[in-house]
């Protein structure tokens, strides 16, 4: 039994099983399994499974050619956006030192795969495609969160909040932007929301550190490179 791990008599998900073992793991073990974990997440294409889908049961009318342009570019930095967010929390869990720090990372980079696939589903359907550049932001963000788990751990979950918290703000400007008629779109970016919001508040009350604002506008700054060259790359 792994210590410290919660007891609270639930039944197990196959994915909360996996990082059970993995949380057993060596470090090297552990890298290589989160980095697999990662790959898959973001290089495997799983839209086919469109259970969870927040547009699955939405009647969305054919947009204009213009307008349906227009989408496409904010779903694929909002799909650019979720690779960042797996290379973020697999990067941040990999040199965490809590239990329960290293699992609510992960359960948080399970749902963030979730997003990432609907952003592909919605990027199909739009006749879009996703950044070229996945690949540079997987690796970017990666190296970012274990820069960032070098801190500790309250510094991880400050950065985590802080993360979801621009995200936040990112995804109310989009949901400004977005065709009026791309109701789609729209109710996932609802939904996306609704999780990210939720992420933010879990890391605070997990003793998540205020970051200072120097550090803040970094981020900020750091977020505009990746939305703009991934909105047109």
């Amino acid at each position: 039994m792994i210590d410290n791990w919660p007891t609270d008599g639930r039944i197990f998900s196959s994915f909360e099983v996996y990082m059970r073992k993995i949380r057993q793991f060596s470090m090297l073990d552990k890298a290589i399994a989160c980095l697999d974990y990662g790959l898959r997440s973001v290089f495997v294409d799983d839209s086919q499974d469109t259970s969870t889908y927040p547009a699955r049961n939405v009647s969305c009318p054919v947009l204009p050619k213009e307008e349906r342009l227009r989408s496409i570019r904010l779903m694929r930095v909002n799909h650019a956006g979720e690779v960042s967010a797996q290379g973020l929390y697999l990067g941040q869990s990999l040199l965490s030192g809590n239990t329960e720090t290293f699992f609510s990372l992960m359960e948080a980079a399970n749902e963030e795969k979730e997003h990432l696939h609907w952003c592909e589903i919605r990027l199909k359907e739009l006749e879009g495609r996703a950044s070229m550049l996945d690949g540079v932001w997987f690796l970017g963000s990666l190296c970012i969160g274990v820069w960032t788990a070098r801190a500790g751990d309250d510094w991880s979950l400050g950065f985590v909040e802080e993360t979801e918290n621009q995200v936040v703000e990112h995804l109310d400007n989009h949901l400004f932007e977005l065709p009026e008629k791309d109701v789609a779109s729209r109710a996932i970016l609802l939904a996306m929301r609704s999780d990210e919001a939720r992420h933010a508040k879990n890391a605070s009350l997990r003793g998540g550190k205020t970051l200072p604002p120097w550090a803040r506008k970094i981020m900020q700054f750091q977020a505009k490179i990746m939305t703009t060259v991934a909105s047109k790359i």
